[in-house]
């Protein structure tokens, strides 16, 4: 177990870096560092009125009836600035004591479990977050795309005090998903913007029962959302043909990166549907490869070998990819 004081915080979006180190400009660019929908759902047209007034509870509840919709679920969702907001809230639900975390995964957590005074520790199998004063399981999880059935994760919740499950992911499966009936000592976090490709918006969701979720709404304050922030995701989050035709493109995309990276000599860890995780060589030389040809990637502190890449899109990203790929050596 490795203390998680002693883990790099570190993201991939960080293209001005790569920019920095191997020049160019961001136009020449092929972000492959993230995972997030590089064909992002049509903005629509956003009332004046959305602009100008703070956001009302009507507004709020077509929001959140949208994502109960979209998250199969009665509960209502209490809504936050991304994710990464409700992650900053979830060491406030209750005094800090003994943090786990099913690692290697998204470090934020662990860094925010430290930050609100938490004693964490990074562990590497779900047995070993039984007893846990707070457990946190991403399923499924970044990067290695490892998945947990609900199943796997109400019998986690029985051993635990309090279970977060990061469902960010989870929009093109479904089935992997607790939203719909979580646990009495359980919050599922979802995230808006990686799979409707608009990371920008800040727009994320805690969905919890009872106090849990009284208690989530009272952290997140009571203006947590834009008023634009909310015509946009009310229509994306209720545009379920929009959402069936993105996971067929991006499975078949996940599919097509695989190939590519099969002919490079890399072996798949895992991944979902917008990014894949390969094992190489030496992860370090492939990212200097593909910088040297305006690909950025991801590579992990924690692995050598590691190196994910999110999807491109267009043929001109595909072409640039196809080109910049090891030829097998790397």
């Amino acid at each position: 177990m490795i203390n998680s004081l002693d883990t790099k915080r570190d993201h991939g979006g960080n293209l001005d870096a790569a920019i920095a180190q191997y020049g160019g400009t961001r136009d020449g660019w092929l972000d492959l560092s993230t995972g997030i929908n590089p064909l992002p759902y049509a903005v629509p047209a956003i009332p004046s009125e959305a602009w100008a007034v703070l956001p009302r509870k009507t507004d709020m509840a077509r929001l959140l009836h949208a994502a109960q919709v979209a998250y199969q679920t009665t509960l209502m969702p209490v809504a936050f600035a991304g994710a990464q907001g409700a992650i900053q809230a979830v060491p406030f639900l209750r005094p800090a004591g003994q943090a786990r975390v099913l690692a290697p995964t998204y470090n934020e957590h662990a860094a925010a479990l430290c930050t609100g005074g938490w004693d964490v520790l990074n562990v590497p199998t779900p047995e070993d977050l039984a007893g846990a004063d707070l457990a946190v399981v991403v399923n499924p999880n970044n990067p290695d795309g490892a998945r947990y059935t609900p199943e796997d994760l109400r019998a986690i919740a029985a051993q635990v005090g309090l279970l977060i499950v990061d469902e960010s992911f989870a929009d093109t499966e479904s089935g992997l998903s607790l939203a719909g009936d979580p646990p009495e000592n359980t919050v599922i976090l979802r995230s808006f913007g990686k799979f409707y490709g608009l990371a920008g918006l800040r727009l994320g969701f805690a969905i919890a029962k009872g106090d849990l979720a009284e208690r989530l709404s009272e952290l997140a304050g009571p203006w947590p959302i834009s008023g634009p922030a909310i015509e946009i995701a009310q229509a994306a989050l209720m545009d379920q043909g929009w959402a069936a035709q993105t996971i067929q493109r991006l499975s078949a995309d996940a599919a097509r990166l695989d190939d590519l990276a099969v002919r490079a000599g890399w072996e798949l860890v895992g991944g979902t549907p917008l990014f894949r995780t390969y094992v190489t060589p030496d992860a370090q030389a492939a990212q200097d490869h593909l910088a040297h040809h305006q690909i950025w990637s991801r590579i992990f502190p924690y692995s050598p070998h590691w190196i994910r890449l999110g999807l491109p899109v267009g043929d001109q990203g595909w072409q640039q990819l196809e080109k910049g790929m090891p030829d097998g050596i790397l």
